[in-house]
């Protein structure tokens, strides 16, 4: 069990992502703005960085950039108390302690109904305790607040892989690898020299 959990812990990333029904499941395709209109600052920062991580050239770049939004996604965070209950909960998850880490996001997205990573963070623990509906629920939530998050839809892609929907799946890796183009999962689309598909960064397809 507890390698289980430790493959999922590398494989999801973060899980950092839903809908209520079986059928509604598909990723969000408008990616250029969210649900919650950001301040014009941080509008246009958030809209910098996508721009520099699909224009990223090499896979270091790629990594420093997802890095930086992370960082923005977080810090999106309304107030420091429902800040504090996302760093302890993703302490608890380091530890472990999916029981208590999902306790404290229960209570970040209660307080904070609109902050799309704290959705994010808690769609991750479900996954790693196989409620993956839960998982999914959260995830689809994570996207309308913020529909690129590239995590939650490589989250996504985990999730509906596990239940079987590998069509649904594939979709949302490819909508994540055409915000970025050098996420870790991107060589786990399968061939398919038919299907309209972003290039795969780092692999003979760019030789």
């Amino acid at each position: 069990m507890k390698r289980a959990i430790v493959l999922a812990v590398l494989l999801a990333a973060s899980l950092p992502p839903l809908p209520r029904t079986h059928a509604a499941t598909t990723p969000p395709t408008k990616s250029a703005e969210t649900s919650q209109p950001l301040p014009g600052a941080k509008a246009k920062l958030r809209d910098r960085l996508f721009q520099h991580l699909a224009a990223a050239a090499t896979e270091a770049q790629g990594r420093a950039l997802e890095d930086e939004i992370w960082r923005f996604w977080l810090d999106l965070a309304p107030n420091p108390g429902v800040r504090s209950l996302v760093d302890q909960a993703m302490d608890r998850r380091e530890a472990y302690d999916f029981t208590s880490a999902e306790a404290l996001l229960d209570r970040a997205v209660e307080q904070a109904p609109d902050y799309a990573e704290a959705w994010n963070q808690r769609a991750f623990i479900r996954f790693l305790r196989e409620n993956d509906e839960g998982a999914e629920q959260d995830i689809l939530r994570a996207l309308e607040l913020e529909p690129k998050h590239f995590g939650a839809l490589s989250g996504l892609f985990h999730v509906l892989s596990r239940r079987g929907r590998t069509e649904a799946a594939n979709a949302a890796l490819i909508e994540a690898v055409r915000i970025h183009p050098w996420l870790k999962e991107r060589t786990m689309l399968p061939p398919d020299p038919d299907a309209e598909r972003p290039p795969i960064k780092g692999t003979e397809q760019d030789l």
